[in-house]
C-alpha cells in the first residue's frame, strides 16, 4: 500500500486508496454481520455490535440488534447497546437536525439553526485528532468549491484547551465558523448527536434534514457535486 504522505496531494491516488480501504471495511462488516446473525445469543455478538455502534448508521444497527436473542438484549452490555442505538436514531439520516447553541472562538453564542436554508456540513473534530487534521484539507477544498453555492461548514471541536484549539484552526487554515464549549467528549452537542469517535460529520439540507453522515475524502466531494452542481 502506498505511503499516505507521498500521495496525499494526488486526488486520483487518494481515491484509489480510499476505495481499497472501503473494500476492506466492507469485508470486515460482512463477516461481522454474518457472525451476529448466526450467533444471536452470543456475548461476542453483543460486543461486535457495540463496536459497530461507535460510528455506525442507525438503521443497520437497529436491524442487527433485533436479530439478537431477547436474553442477549437484556444483559447489561445488550442494554447499553440498545440505549446507544436509541441515541443514534435521533441523529440518523432522514431525521431533522438537533439544534444547539455553542460559543465561537470569541466567546459569542452561535445557534446552529441560524444556518438553516443552506447545506451545512456539521464537522466534529479536535486539534489532537490526527485523522481529523488529515481530513481538514479535504473539507477546506469542499468549502472553497461550494461556499458560493449555498453551502457552508460549521466545526464543533471536542478540545478542552482553547489555545490548542485556536492554534489548530490557524494552522489548518479553516475559514468557517468554529464552535466549542471546551469540554472534550463531555460536549453537550456531541452527546446529543451520539458522537463517540471523531472525525464525525453530518450533512444537513437547507430544510434542516440530515441527508448524509461521515462523508470523507472523495465521497464528500462527490456528494456535494451531486447536490450543488
Amino acid at each position: 500500500m502506498p505511503n499516505y504522505n507521498e500521495i496525499k496531494d494526488n486526488d486520483s491516488a487518494m481515491a484509489v486508496l480510499e476505495g481499497k480501504s472501503m473494500e476492506l471495511r466492507q469485508q470486515r462488516r460482512k463477516l461481522t454481520v454474518g457472525y451476529i446473525a448466526g450467533h444471536p445469543k452470543s456475548p461476542v455478538s453483543v460486543s461486535l455490535l457495540a463496536d459497530m455502534a461507535v460510528m455506525g448508521e442507525y438503521k443497520t444497527l437497529d436491524s442487527l440488534y433485533k436479530l439478537l436473542d431477547p436474553v442477549a438484549q437484556k444483559t447489561a452490555p445488550g442494554g447499553r447497546v440498545g440505549k446507544r442505538i436509541a441515541t443514534l436514531k435521533k441523529s440518523a439520516v432522514g431525521e431533522p437536525f438537533i439544534d444547539f447553541t455553542l460559543p465561537d472562538t470569541e466567546g459569542n453564542d452561535v445557534k446552529f439553526s441560524q444556518f438553516k436554508g443552506k447545506y451545512v456540513l456539521l464537522d466534529f473534530w479536535a486539534s489532537w485528532c490526527g485523522p481529523c487534521r488529515a481530513e481538514n484539507p479535504n473539507v477546506l477544498k469542499a468549502f472553497n468549491a461550494y461556499k458560493d453555492k449555498n453551502f457552508t461548514v460549521v466545526g464543533v471541536s471536542l478540545d478542552d484547551d482553547g489555545t490548542k484549539w485556536k492554534k489548530a484552526i490557524a494552522e489548518d487554515g479553516m475559514p468557517w465558523i468554529q464552535l466549542s464549549d471546551l469540554k472534550g467528549f463531555r460536549n453537550v452537542v456531541a452527546q446529543e448527536y451520539g458522537i463517540q469517535a471523531i472525525p464525525s460529520t453530518f450533512l444537513v439540507s437547507p430544510e434542516g434534514v440530515i441527508v448524509a453522515k461521515d462523508l470523507r475524502g472523495q465521497a464528500l466531494q462527490n456528494k456535494l457535486a451531486e447536490l450543488l452542481n
